[in-house]
Parts: structure tokens; sequence; C-alpha cells
């Protein structure tokens, strides 16, 4: 399964190691995920969502449901 935060689509991010000596290799930034399953009372079940840290704080901030709401609307979420 891909490195992808599920409501927000955030994603790996490709950039420099730089030593030193100014030398520059290839590296990746991936993105702070976790596994966290949520209650949906509206619809009265449990799922199970693969999401940044970020998107875990704006889930505390809106509520879940207004969160699945808008990740719908962009497009990021088809469960």
């Amino acid at each position: 399964m891909s490195r992808v935060c599920e409501l927000t689509g955030k994603k790996a991010m490709v950039g420099n190691n730089v030593s030193h000596a100014m030398n520059k290799t290839k590296r990746k930034f991936n993105a702070n995920l976790i596994k966290k399953r949520f209650y949906i009372p509206e619809e009265d079940r449990w799922i199970t969502l693969k999401l940044s840290t970020r998107a875990l704080k704006n889930i505390n901030k809106n509520g879940i449901s207004a969160v699945l709401k808008e990740a719908r609307a962009n497009g990021f979420l088809s469960k």
C-alpha cells in the first residue's frame, strides 16, 4: 500500500542530502502517517484510515464527519 494520506493526499517529497562539502545525493521526505480507527455515528460503523498527523489534528478540531465530507468533496476518499 502506498504512503499517501487518505484524507489530505499528502505523500513523500523528494530532496537532497547535503553534506558539509556540499555533495548532494537524492533522498525522500516521507509523510508522517499513522493507521487509526474511527467510529462514524451517522453510518453506525467503524472505518480504518491511513492518515497524516496533520489530518488527525483536523479531525480533533472539526470532527470526523466534517473532515470526511471535505475529503470526499476534494476527491481523496473513495470509501
